[in-house]
C-alpha cells in the first residue's frame, strides 16, 4: 500500500504537461521537469495509485462521427437520490455527463446526438419513459466556446 503524499511542484508541474499532452513521452516530461526519466516515472505510478491520475483517454471531434448537436437537460426527479434512476440514465446513448444538482432540478445531462430529431426522440422515448422522472428542460447549445477536462491546478488564492 502507498502511503499518501503531499503534492509538491515538480507533482504538479507533471500533472500540467499531462494534462496538455497526455501522450508526451516520458523522457520529455522529465526533460522540461528537469529530472531523469526513472524518477518521473515513478512519480507517475505514484500519482496514478494514489487516484490523482484517474485514466487517460483520447478526445474525439464529435462532428466526425455525426454528433453536431450538444445539450443540456435539466431533470426534475420525484426521488433526489435514486440510484436506479441514474443508471438508467447512463444506458442512454449520447450522454456523456450526469451530475447530481442541488436546487429544483435533481440532474444535469449533457448529451451528444446528431440532430434535433435525434435529441427529441431520446426525451420523449427514453429519458421521460423513465420511473422517477417527473419533467424535462432542455437547453440546445448553439456553439462551444469552451470545452475542457483539465483541472486548474494553480486556483486564485482567496483573500
Amino acid at each position: 500500500m502507498d502511503i499518501k503524499r503531499t503534492i509538491d511542484e515538480t507533482d504538479l508541474q507533471i500533472l500540467e504537461i499531462l494534462q496538455v499532452k497526455a501522450r508526451i513521452p516520458n523522457a520529455e516530461i522529465a526533460r522540461q521537469v528537469g529530472m531523469a526519466p526513472s524518477a518521473v516515472l515513478e512519480r507517475i505510478r505514484k500519482l496514478e495509485n494514489q487516484g490523482i491520475i484517474s485514466g487517460y483517454e483520447v478526445r474525439l471531434n464529435p462532428e466526425h462521427f455525426g454528433q453536431k448537436l450538444s445539450a443540456f437537460v435539466f431533470i426534475e426527479a420525484n426521488c433526489a437520490s435514486n440510484d436506479t434512476l441514474a443508471d438508467r440514465l447512463a444506458d442512454i446513448s449520447g450522454v456523456q455527463e450526469i451530475h447530481q444538482v442541488a436546487g429544483e432540478d435533481g440532474y444535469l445531462l449533457k448529451l451528444r446526438v446528431a440532430d434535433t430529431e435525434t435529441l427529441g426522440r431520446i426525451l420523449r422515448n427514453e429519458i421521460a419513459t423513465i420511473e422517477g422522472v417527473r419533467t424535462t428542460r432542455t437547453q440546445i447549445v448553439l456553439s462551444s466556446l469552451k470545452e475542457t477536462r483539465r483541472v486548474n491546478l494553480n486556483p486564485p488564492a482567496h483573500d
